[in-house]
């Protein structure tokens, strides 16, 4: 980020602490239909994509801290996002970047296997073709199955270390960030981020995985105020997060 020096550690889009929490769902199930996610290809040392191999590393080593060359952190990344004149705070790019160069081994870093493996697939080897790939990196490109995916990503990514959940307020900055445009309806959003930020429940200070994939899926399945019409909550599958997020909006008269 420009003018500031961000130590390695830090999150680009907010912080998580060390405690964390386990999703509540209805019968005490934590478990979620499907899922899955991505993996990268593997660095095989081949030189026939016809990338310059010694710059593409070359750009790598330039993002890595001296005593860790393996991998590139946070300030490694923000410094990539100054070269590419992108927000490393603000902009979505950032993260469908990350997930196309298949950053998915560890949380808030690429490792070099990672990085050499994408600079093959995308015939990466300086900072004007990283640029080129920039007009694509619009999630509106993304088909739902593929930004399932994504979706999933940037929760992986922002966790801390082996920790499980994120704290509601990087959620709710990472949800106006990933599903704005049209993704799912501005009311569904707009009304799940004011009923994480004033909710006083603790046990939602902390967001599980099985919680974020669940509000896109329910976002999909119940769009907009009419579609809640025939939403059962004794009936209901969706964790416990969902159907007292859909009570705050009977109470506050946002169902309707």
């Amino acid at each position: 980020m420009p003018g500031k020096k961000r130590k390695a550690d830090t999150k680009m889009w907010g912080s998580t602490s060390p405690s964390s929490s386990s999703s509540r769902r209805k019968g005490g199930s934590s478990s979620r239909r499907g899922g899955g996610g991505s993996s990268s290809a593997a660095y095989g040392g081949a030189s026939a994509s016809g990338i310059n191999e010694s710059k593409a590393e070359k750009l790598f080593a330039e993002l890595c801290e001296e005593d860790n060359p393996g991998a590139a952190n946070m300030e490694g990344i923000c410094k990539l996002c100054e070269q590419l004149d992108i927000d490393p705070f603000k902009d979505i790019r950032v993260l469908v970047l990350l997930w196309k160069l298949g950053a998915n081994k560890k949380p808030a870093e690429i490792q070099k296997e990672e990085w050499m493996a994408a600079c093959h697939k995308f015939q990466l080897d300086s900072i004007d073709k990283f640029k080129k790939l920039l007009p694509g990196l619009d999630t509106g490109f993304l088909d739902r199955e593929e930004f399932g995916d994504f979706y999933k990503f940037c929760f992986q990514f922002n966790r801390a270390g082996t920790h499980k959940t994120l704290d509601k307020e990087l959620i709710v900055d990472l949800l106006k960030m990933c599903v704005t445009g049209g993704r799912i309806t501005s009311h569904r959003l707009e009304t799940f981020c004011e009923f994480l930020e004033t909710t006083k429940d603790e046990g939602y200070s902390k967001i599980t995985l099985d919680q974020w994939r669940s509000f896109l899926d329910f976002s999909y399945e119940y769009p907009d105020p009419k579609a809640l019409e025939g939403y059962d909550e004794g009936m209901s599958a969706w964790p416990v997060l969902i159907d007292e997020y859909v009570e705050f909006m009977e109470m506050s008269g946002k169902k309707k």
